[in-house]
């Protein structure tokens, strides 16, 4: 099976729908020549049969007289191209008389189913078309006039025609191939601009896009769809690079103190509290590079693809009590005191696992960037179709430069003042990932010195 382009298969599909139009028109066009030239000729018959009529008389014995002079005089002098041949019948179906162009032929009678009829017949080979008219006496018939005409000029118009048309029609559609051709090699240029642009993005140049047409047609569209594509794959594959670099370089500082540790240790004899000291100090490395790991993983787990969600009622109330519970002993050690005001019992419709890992690490940052003797507030309210969590501190803030980078995985908002504050970064990249994939709505509030507030809606 022949494999056309797809310039080639415009171009056809536009013959082939031009090809049944202008047979179409070829075929109306040659309906009416046909039926033109047929009505003139038959009313061409019919004129000169009234003409012919003219000339007759019936006698007393109802037998009609042909003034023959008069009939021969008119067709010696009249002028005509197509020749009319004109012959006579008596009430016995004998010949009185004929046209001399008739010479030794004469015009067939046909059946009485015939009178008045015009009919297709042939006089010597030639085809002709004749009607024979009954010629009537006090309602007897008493003979018959037969008038003919040479189809001739006829058939040769029609046939030339034909032939015309049959020539016509693959030359017209040979030439509106090749404009169609032509014309759908233009309109689709953009595409091949598409095409090659595409084939120069690979994984290490993403920055190539494709130029936008002028009109901002379909192709316009397509065109910017590919680019909204690409700055979309860009974006990913910048953010999957940023997260292996960060993640390698966060996993490789608590392994570098740990070995340090531990080389320290084995250098000479230490003392037991010595020991014990860095025991303690490799201890804490181990379990931060433990918790590192499972933010990692945990975030790994819902970058790419959307977790089969467990929806079910999730009360609150209940999950922020329990949150608190388990926090309840680092915040003691910051003596900072935790306020919630619970009016009623409020629930959402949610993966309950997933929001406790949102507002654990919320309620987390909350206490870890908390001064000393400092306040946490958490409040739930709710309207017609929303349940808003309010989780407030008056903790060091944020400044207004990094409120939008502090949900990238691995960024913390200017660690060096104050390196007493331990953390990873994903916290917040975890809390933004859970919140979109769970349709919450993740909004933070910061300032410096002040406080921050976070505010999670649920629809």
């Amino acid at each position: 099976m022949f494999s056309f382009s797809f310039k080639n298969r415009i171009a056809f599909n536009y013959i082939l729908s031009t090809a049944i139009l202008i047979s179409v028109v070829f075929f109306v066009i040659y309906q009416i020549t046909s039926f033109s030239i047929n009505k003139h000729i038959n009313d061409d018959i019919l004129e000169e049969s009234e003409e012919y009529l003219k000339l007759l008389a019936i006698d007393s014995n109802n037998s009609f007289l042909i003034q023959v002079d008069q009939w021969r005089e008119r067709d010696n002098n009249s002028v005509k191209v197509n020749p009319v041949f004109v012959q006579f019948f008596d009430y016995n179906n004998k010949l009185i008389d004929k046209s001399p162009n008739l010479k030794g032929l004469q015009l067939e009678l046909y059946s009485v189913q015939k009178d008045n009829q015009f009919v297709d017949s042939f006089l010597d080979k030639q085809p002709i078309r004749q009607i024979q008219i009954p010629l009537l006496a006090k309602g007897k018939k008493v003979g018959y006039l037969f008038v003919a005409m040479s189809l001739d000029e006829a058939t040769l118009i029609l046939t030339n025609l034909r032939t015309t048309l049959y020539i016509a029609f693959p030359l017209i559609l040979i030439l509106l191939f090749l404009i169609a051709r032509f014309i759908a090699g233009r309109s689709i240029k953009p595409i091949k601009i598409i095409t090659q642009t595409s084939s120069q993005i690979t994984k290490d140049n993403l920055k190539e896009r494709i130029v936008l047409p002028q009109n901002k047609d379909e192709l316009y569209v397509l065109s910017k769809t590919i680019n909204d594509l690409l700055d979309r794959i860009e974006n990913a594959v910048e953010r999957e690079k940023q997260f292996t670099s960060d993640a390698s370089h966060e996993l490789r500082t608590p392994l570098t103190v740990l070995k340090g540790t531990l080389e320290v240790l084995i250098r000479k004899p230490r003392t037991q509290s010595e020991y014990e000291e860095k025991i303690s100090y490799g201890i804490s490395e181990v379990n931060r590079l433990n918790n590192l790991v499972d933010q990692l993983l945990l975030l790994a787990r819902f970058e790419n693809q959307i977790q089969s969600l467990k929806t079910e009622k999730v009360y609150l109330n209940a999950l922020l009590l329990d949150i608190l519970t388990r926090y309840s002993l680092k915040a003691n050690e910051k003596k900072i005191s935790i306020n919630h005001q619970f009016f009623e019992e409020y629930y959402v419709q949610s993966d309950s696992y997933l929001v406790s890992i949102i507002l654990s690490n919320i309620i987390s940052n909350a206490i870890k960037y908390s001064n000393e003797n400092g306040a946490i507030s958490i409040t739930l309210s709710q309207n017609e179709t929303t349940t808003i969590c309010t989780i407030s501190d008056n903790g060091i803030g944020i400044s207004k430069e990094d409120l939008g980078k502090i949900a990238n995985p691995f960024y913390r908002s200017n660690p060096t003042n104050h390196p007493e504050i331990k953390g990873s970064g994903l916290g917040l990249s975890i809390v933004k990932r859970l919140a979109e994939l769970l349709n919450i709505q993740f909004k933070i509030q910061s300032e410096i010195n002040k406080g921050t507030s976070v505010i999670l809606s649920f629809k």
